[in-house]
């Protein structure tokens, strides 16, 4: 059988590669992953008494785009968070954020875009479902790095005109993963311009946007619907995993303009998941609750200043603005990565796992990941053990 010559280049995922890289190795201690992304704070009580309640939804076809009370109920999240009108027919329930950030590329990437081949413009280092859904399209992505001289932004501005001139979709992650860098406003404000004078669309993928340290990320959509931009222009990703600590719930929603969402919607009826009616009513009433989202941000917040005591006077050492990633400097990420698992048990990720080498360089490779998802106690353990090892 031959394979489609657009996925022979895409790496191995990063996990698969962390257990190659570690699992012939027996820990130095006890084990601690701080590997991935995965939320292990308590989820909001109402999840299971809902479910009860609604258990025998199960036996019915769900709502494809969503129920009228989810929708309704995410329509009103977007006005409370960001002041902006976003009707129910410019929203769709999405089976988790990554279908929506895969099936987009697909429902509105062109075929060509002035004559050539589209690009896709993508951070490095990124999500990996942005490189999957460029192939899947036949988009040519190029990815821009994201660097501490930039403010672990990518700099699409600086893109020669010709590049820009051929991008259709460019993805954008605020607050970043792994950096958890945000886009300001005014970074907001100038790439919305920049699409505007080249005419692609913007993909922001804003799932950790209620993990935040000092103030609220601004929405690409917000800044849109501030400045007159024609929504089309954006469109945005929200989850309920880092928010409310549901990952396995695979609940969150796209937005944009109606023709956008139109169009993704007309994939989803051919081609999606629609997500199972038990799971839109807990996650209805998920976006209706603000309590449960600041009692988790303050959990964060007390592992932000546990990394602050651990790694003061560190080198390079920088808390994340949002997200709950530590982006570590370190001599070379695969290295620190098995010297930490050999010697202490502590399981990170290495930073050019989650990057692209690009002629020669990959901007990842001086970097580990570290997730503070543990319980504070485990998170600290982990985080002396690590410092300990490499930087003392």
């Amino acid at each position: 059988m031959v394979y489609p010559e657009r996925f022979s280049n895409l790496p191995e995922y990063a996990f698969p590669r962390l257990r190659t890289l570690l699992d012939s190795h027996a820990p130095g201690g006890e084990a601690i992953a701080m590997t991935i992304g995965e939320p292990r704070h308590a989820m909001p009580g109402f999840v299971g008494p809902i479910l009860a309640e609604t258990l025998g939804e199960f036996a019915k076809y769900p709502a494809n785009d969503g129920t009228p009370e989810l929708l309704g109920a995410i329509s009103g999240w977007l006005k409370r968070r960001y002041a902006v009108e976003v009707g129910t027919d410019r929203i769709m329930a999405l089976n988790g954020t990554r279908e929506g950030l895969f099936n987009a590329a697909i429902a509105l990437c062109p075929e060509a875009k002035n004559g050539q081949k589209p690009i896709i413009l993508i951070p490095n280092p990124f999500y990996q479902v942005y490189a999957v859904a460029a192939a899947t399209v036949g988009a040519e992505a190029v990815f821009v790095p994201a660097r501490a001289e930039t403010d672990f932004l990518p700099d699409y501005a600086s893109l020669p005109a010709e590049v820009l001139d051929r991008t259709a979709i460019v993805y954008l992650c605020s607050p970043s993963n792994p950096q958890g860098a945000i886009a300001s406003r005014e970074y907001l404000a100038e790439l919305l311009a920049l699409a505007e004078k080249h005419d692609f669309k913007i993909f922001a993928d804003e799932c950790y946007s209620e993990l935040w340290r000092l103030a609220p990320p601004p929405g690409a959509l917000q800044v849109a619907a501030e400045a007159g931009h024609d929504p089309e222009r954006v469109v945005i990703f929200h989850s309920l995993s880092k928010r409310s600590n549901l990952p396995g719930l695979r609940s969150g929603f796209v937005a944009s303009g109606p023709e956008n969402i139109r169009r993704i919607r007309q994939l989803r009826a051919y081609a999606g998941a629609p997500l199972p009616q038990p799971i839109q009513r807990v996650s209805e009433r998920a976006w209706s609750d603000e309590a449960h989202v600041v009692d988790n941000r303050a959990l964060y917040a007390e592992k932000y200043n546990i990394a602050s005591e651990v790694f003061a006077g560190v080198q390079g050492f920088r808390l994340p603005d949002g997200g709950f990633f530590l982006w570590l400097p370190v001599e070379d990420g695969e290295t620190a990565a098995l010297k930490l698992w050999r010697e202490t048990g502590v399981r990170v990720l290495p930073g050019a796992y989650l990057a692209r080498e690009v002629n020669g360089d990959n901007p990842g490779k001086s970097y580990i990941r570290v997730a503070l998802v543990a319980p504070k106690e485990e998170t600290q353990r982990g985080l002396i053990r690590l410092r300990d090892c490499i930087y003392v």
